[in-house]
Order: structure tokens, then C-alpha cells, then sequence
């Protein structure tokens, strides 16, 4: 059986973290999420794996290229038409029954494997979910998919569509007969299945997150590094107090006088203190510096980030290349934004900042602030207000 992983989309709610990343190579515990969806497949039994990529594709071919073993496949979807459009491209290298699933979502190894010996010719993973409205509503009678319903308007129910499919061959016909009526939707697809008299056995995922906004990396970070296996490599001085579950990647130096309580994923060719206080649920990428004095807690560091002395960051997310001067802060807070043309309400977050920008010291960012990719920030400013991707803040 080969698995078809959808991995094409930009995921514009997550700017500016995909302005240069596919949404599925966002890091989460230092990991992309696309890594956690190859290997809940691969130890799910499935050793071929065809991608459908799209945007950024080159990003996700390099990181890949050479994968514990895996058979990958590429397939392009030029234009993001929709779900059903992005299997359509896979159908070539099909030839009998196939999973499909989203590259955007974290899914485990279980729950595909009770897909996959489902004796059902068509069966979907379903999770109960407290918003059924953001999502597929799925209605069930004895144990089969009944309906679907795309963000009701009001909360019905209580499970939801993960998007997780096992599918015949034939499931092609159908995909091709809607997309010439210009439906591109797998939801749609599915319905017209149902339609057509053919049974859905629905089975309960274990575990199912998905990554729709900024702030759902840091929640979902708190979840997976919990998960996360954890090793001490590198060189930690006498002097540093270690607690909990803490993972410290190869050539990282971590200096006396730190204090780490876990769970805290570092990754490789980092420099750490001293006397930096690194608190649970935090994930510093690799090749990054956080200087002496400096707090951080339940945050997303990604690579080659610098963090100056005097600096508290809290409930927050850096990009890579993040180059920021000493006393910096993130203030954590309440704050409404609009994302996509909606107005989300932050409870208790930070800073949102993209790759490559430059922070002089003594800047501090108020709550839920989201500030783009290469923007430079000079010294003692507080930002109120969202900062669109290069621009200088004098």
C-alpha cells in the first residue's frame, strides 16, 4: 500500500513564517511537520510515499532527499485548485488501494495503522474536536460517515474530518467527473461517493493536531515536545542545573550557571548562557546563541537565531536568522488580530516574529504582536502594532 501525502499548500494564515516555507516545514520540537507525518506512516508498515508538492517544492525535496529508507515520489500541483485537484496529480503512481493524508497535520503511527486494517474498501479518520465548526463536521449512523458538512455555521456535533483517507483506485473516476464540473474538494468528492450508494467506515484517531494560525505552533510544540525523545549531547559546563526531560543536540555548548527545566529541546551548534534560565516547553533550533542572563519560556526558537543578554521572551515564536541585541522583551498578553479577513482573540501569547530581522536593544513588543520577515527594529522602540515584512522601524 503507498500513502499520498498532500503537500503542496503556502499556508497564507501563517505568514510571515511560510513568506519562504511551506506550511508543512514549519518546525515543531525542532522537527518539521512534515518529518512526523513520514514517520507515523513509515512505522505504520508503508514504505512509499508519493508527495504532491507545489509551493516552495524545493525546500521539501532537499530535506527529504534521502529519508530512513523511504521510497518518495514527487508529484507537482502547479496551482492550489484544492484537496481532491492535489490527489489528482498522484494518480499515475496508484495502482490499488492508498492512504491519503494532509503534510500539514500531526498524526500518529496508531491511528494509521487502524486505517489501514480496516477491512472497509473506504474508511475516514475522524476526531473529536471542541470546535466543529472551523473544520468538516462529520455525522455518523452505526459507525458510518452519513454526511459532512464544511464549517457549519453553528456547532453541531462533536467529531471532525481529519481528511485522512483510505481509498480505492477508483476513487479517481469520481475525483476526474467533478473536476470537469470544476469541484476540486475531497470533501466533495467523498459525498459524491456516498451519493453513488458506496459505505464510509469512519475510525477515531488518537491523535490528530492541526496548524492553522501562528499561535498554534506554540500549543502544538507544548504537545509533541512531550513526545519527544531526549539525549544530552555537546558540552554542559559544571555548574548548570538540568530538570526534567532535556535534549541538548551535538557541538552545543551550554555554559555554567544555566538553569534548563524540561521539558526543553536545543538543538545542535548552539551556545547557551551562561546563567541563561531556559523554561519548560521551549525549542531552541540549531545554531543559535542565547547570551548570558537571558529568559525564555514555552517559546519556538528556530535556527541560526541570536539572543542578546537581559532578554525575556515568553509565548512566543522567532524565524530563523533573527539577529536581537540585549534587554530585549515579549510582552505575554491578551490581544485581537485579523488573520484572513477574521478577527481571532489571543489569551496569554507574545511575539510573532519572521526570519531575518534585526532588534537593537532595548525593544520591547507589546502582546500578539506579529512583526514580518527581514524587518529592522533599532534600539529602545516598543512596538504596538503589527509590522509588515521589510520595513525599518526608526
Amino acid at each position: 500500500m503507498k500513502a499520498v501525502i498532500l503537500a503542496a499548500g503556502e499556508g497564507k494564515r501563517l505568514r510571515p513564517f511560510t513568506e519562504t516555507l511551506p506550511k508543512v516545514m514549519l518546525p515543531v520540537a525542532n522537527k518539521p511537520v512534515l518529518e512526523y507525518v513520514f514517520d507515523a506512516v513509515k512505522k505504520s508498515g508503508i514504505n512509499e510515499i508519493v508527495v504532491v508538492v507545489g509551493y516552495k517544492k524545493e525546500v521539501i525535496m532537499e530535506y527529504f532527499k534521502d529519508y530512513k529508507g523511504l521510497k518518495i515520489s514527487y508529484v507537482t500541483q502547479d496551482k492550489q485548485l484544492g484537496t481532491a485537484h492535489a490527489l489528482l496529480q498522484a494518480k499515475n503512481k496508484i495502482t490499488n488501494t492508498f492512504i491519503v493524508l494532509s503534510g500539514d497535520n500531526i498524526i500518529d503511527q496508531n491511528s494509521i495503522s487502524q486505517l489501514i486494517k480496516d477491512s472497509s474498501e473506504y474508511s475516514i479518520l475522524i476526531k473529536e474536536h471542541p470546535h466543529p465548526s472551523k473544520y468538516g463536521a462529520v455525522f455518523i449512523e452505526k459507525g458510518k460517515l452519513r454526511e459532512i458538512v464544511e464549517k457549519p455555521k453553528e456547532e453541531v456535533g462533536k467529531f471532525i474530518s481529519t481528511g485522512i483517507y483510505k481509498l480505492p483506485k477508483s476513487i479517481f473516476k469520481t475525483v476526474e467527473e467533478l473536476a470537469s464540473e470544476g469541484i476540486n474538494d475531497l470533501t466533495s468528492v467523498i459525498q459524491e461517493i456516498m451519493k453513488k450508494g458506496e459505505e464510509i467506515n469512519t475510525i477515531k484517531a488518537d491523535l490528530w493536531m492541526d496548524i492553522v494560525y501562528p499561535w498554534d505552533l506554540i500549543q502544538i510544540n507544548e504537545i509533541m515536545i512531550h513526545r519527544s525523545s531526549f539525549s544530552v549531547g555537546g558540552t554542559v559546563e559544571k555548574g548548570v542545573t538540568i530538570k526534567g526531560d532535556v535534549s541538548i543536540g551535538k557541538d552545543t555548548t551550554v555554559y555554567s550557571g544555566c538553569y534548563i527545566v524540561g521539558p526543553v529541546v536545543i538543538g545542535e551548534g548552539c551556545e547557551i548562557g551562561p546563567n541563561a534560565c531556559i523554561f519548560p516547553s521551549t525549542t531552541i533550533g540549531n545554531n543559535s546563541v542565547v547570551h548570558p542572563f537571558s529568559e525564555i519560556r514555552n517559546s519556538v526558537i528556530m535556527d541560526n537565531t541570536h539572543i542578546g543578554s537581559n532578554s525575556f521572551i515568553k509565548n512566543s515564536i522567532i524565524a530563523r536568522g533573527a539577529i536581537i541585541l540585549n534587554n530585549f522583551s515579549s510582552i505575554s498578553g491578551d490581544n485581537t488580530l485579523e488573520i484572513d479577513g477574521e478577527l481571532k482573540k489571543l489569551k496569554n501569547f507574545g511575539a510573532m516574529i519572521g526570519e531575518d530581522c534585526n532588534f537593537g536593544s532595548h525593544v520591547v513588543i507589546d502582546p500578539g504582536i506579529i512583526i514580518g520577515r527581514k524587518c529592522n527594529i533599532v534600539s529602545m522602540k516598543k512596538i504596538t502594532k503589527e509590522v509588515p515584512s521589510n520595513t525599518k522601524v526608526m
